[in-house]
């Protein structure tokens, strides 16, 4: 069948197969030359497609066990995040690290290691894992922690899949009295002054800019920066006190048709930037919002991957390190808006120190931004990788399907030692994913 993943780009022939049983997984892998796994589909390329045998976890949906005294839950890999909240936000519990959508899964999280717009306070995903139980190329399953096969803990974690099919975690939820969140929106003229927001706001439990992506001049960089706060029970009104929990997020909007491609231009995109900007100056700049809305916006639009058109999108994220993000941020921004092919989903956040053997964030800023396929934005996506490989950049890869390995390995020097580790463990022969042959790894 064809696959892609959510940014529909590329399509791939693979063959997928959905074992129904530990057993049949287990022996599914041991049976088969290589493979991947994957969960729900939604990094946005080829990192969970294998031509030759994608292994399918939607049937590996069960949450196993939950301790309400530490908030520690067991579950199997292909649980949904969204699932997770709707069964534990109503007993006062919320994930500690999530990424921008719930339709994830737990295994697809840890293999990315997912950040947050918490990260300067709480770190990745991996601060939240407890344990990780993982089949490796002979069908054993192996479970490893920071105390226990330490190597095969660390390296999967962010590993995309590569070190084995993770069959089941132990994750730890955050206690919370209410599903709302306090929302402080502050204006930004430029890319100057939202980072001294961010600056500022080291306090703040959750920080995420919307970046105006073809601004220029001092308005290079124009900003909405939102922090957040999870809201007490205390500080809510009699009648949402009554039932904390209860916040109406159900949504309906659907995209049923691909868009033209000519629907997004730097005219429409340039018109859609300057009505957010404003709308976002017109409101009040404190809010008690829902967490659905906060946290995962886009969720509530199903099927927006299909504004980009048939072709798909890709998106383009680096991380910058501290010392250097505003002139390569500054550089990013120019260019973007030089080319005239910005992005109206365009997100800014700032990451704090993280130390990890392959896991994207590092002491730094990170832009993310997406683009249509044409070949116009591939080749200002070259362009930009160029750019934050000059400042210290590098990539993300649950993001990725368009870098090359000779990109990967000047932005990354773990890479070589990842690719080095999966050849000396045999790994390589037996966890492949289309990502992982484009980029050597």
């Amino acid at each position: 069948m064809k696959v892609s993943g959510w940014g529909r780009y590329p399509v791939l022939e693979a063959t997928v197969h959905a074992p129904r049983s530990e057993h049949a997984l287990r022996e599914m892998i041991k049976s088969t030359p290589n493979l991947i796994a994957r969960g729900n589909g939604r990094s946005y390329g080829d990192s969970a497609i294998n031509r030759s045998a994608t292994i399918q976890l939607r049937h590996f949906n069960r949450m196993i066990a939950f301790d309400s005294k530490t908030g520690q839950l067991v579950a199997e890999s292909g649980v949904l995040l969204a699932d997770i909240i709707t069964a534990f936000l109503p007993r006062g519990w919320f994930p500690i690290v999530t990424p921008g959508t719930k339709f994830v899964t737990l295994g697809g999280m840890i293999a990315a290691d997912v950040h947050g717009k918490n990260h300067h306070k709480d770190g990745s995903f991996e601060k939240c894992v407890d344990w990780i139980e993982i089949v490796d190329a002979n069908g054993e399953v192996i479970r490893c922690s920071r105390h226990e096969n330490v190597a095969l803990w660390e390296w999967t974690i962010g590993g995309m899949g590569l070190t084995g099919v993770i069959l089941r975690a132990a994750i730890r939820l955050r206690s919370v009295e209410t599903g709302w969140i306090k929302q402080t929106t502050i204006p930004a003229q430029n890319l100057v002054a939202a980072m001294s927001v961010f600056e500022k706001s080291q306090d703040a439990t959750y920080s995420v800019a919307w970046i105006d992506c073809l601004g220029t001049g001092e308005q290079l960089g124009r900003s909405l920066v939102m922090l957040g706060e999870h809201v007490k029970n205390a500080n809510l009104g009699q009648k949402q006190a009554n039932a904390p929990f209860d916040t109406n997020t159900e949504r309906k909007l659907s995209i049923p048709l691909d868009f033209p491609s000519w629907s997004l231009n730097r005219f429409s995109i340039r018109a859609f930037n300057a009505l957010y900007y404003w709308n976002g100056l017109r409101k009040p700049s404190e809010q008690i919002v829902d967490w659905d809305s906060y946290f995962y916006p886009l969720d509530a639009i199903l099927g927006w991957n299909r504004i980009y058109g048939r072709k798909g999108f890709a998106q383009f994220q680096c991380v910058i390190p501290l010392e250097q993000s505003r002139a390569g941020l500054t550089e990013l921004l120019e260019a973007i808006s030089k080319a005239g092919a910005g992005s109206f989903l365009a997100v800014l956040k700032k990451f704090g120190k993280q130390e990890s053997l392959f896991s994207f964030p590092m002491d730094g800023y990170t832009l993310a931004l997406d683009f249509p396929i044409n070949k116009t934005t591939l080749q200002l996506m070259e362009h930009l990788d160029g750019i934050a490989i000059s400042h210290g950049g590098r990539f993300y890869l649950a993001k990725d399907s368009r870098m090359t390995a000779q990109t990967l390995r000047a932005s990354d020097n773990r890479s070589a030692d990842f690719a080095t580790m999966r050849e000396d463990s045999d790994l390589r022969n037996a966890f492949q994913s289309a990502q992982s042959e484009r980029l050597d790894i």
